[in-house]
């Protein structure tokens, strides 16, 4: 039995590349993401439907990604700033994640060993379904999910 979430199989979520924003964070395991009312597209996709918060992003909306072609953080020689340390230390104290050592291991192994990993670590042991970053829950079973960094 395939698990669909918002019409894409969980596997397809976990590798889509775009759901990997610039700082490191990845969409697809975001609870704005993964819920069914008012979701968000991940930070790379359309505004239309993200909260304000979102869609002014300080690390988004960096002067780097509007004047050149880098993609991450990483590409940045002020890696990691001040905007992106505030974020990092926010996820490692609540949620047990690093976007600099997710940026590292991008920048370091690849974009597909990355998402590899992050399947790994986001999926769920009990139905398939993807473990939400912010609840610590699979949003398909409800199982409440232990990750290690």
């Amino acid at each position: 039995m395939e698990i669909k979430h918002k019409g894409k199989s969980i596997m397809e979520s976990l590798n889509d590349i775009s759901l990997i924003a610039p700082c490191g964070m990845n969409c697809g395991i975001c609870m704005a993401y993964l819920r069914d009312k008012n979701k968000c597209p991940g930070c790379r996709g359309d505004d239309f439907h993200k909260a304000v918060t979102r869609v002014k992003c300080k690390i988004k909306n960096c002067v780097i990604f509007q004047t050149s072609e880098a993609k991450y953080c990483f590409e940045c020689e002020k890696f990691p700033c001040d905007n992106l340390k505030h974020l990092d230390k926010r996820y490692r104290t609540k949620y047990n994640m690093s976007m600099v050592k997710n940026l590292e291991n991008i920048k370091n192994f690849g974009m597909i060993t990355f998402l590899g990993t992050e399947n790994l670590k986001w999926t769920c042991s009990e139905c398939g379904g993807t473990i939400c970053i912010h609840k610590g829950y699979c949003y398909s079973c409800g199982k409440k999910n232990s990750i290690t960094y």
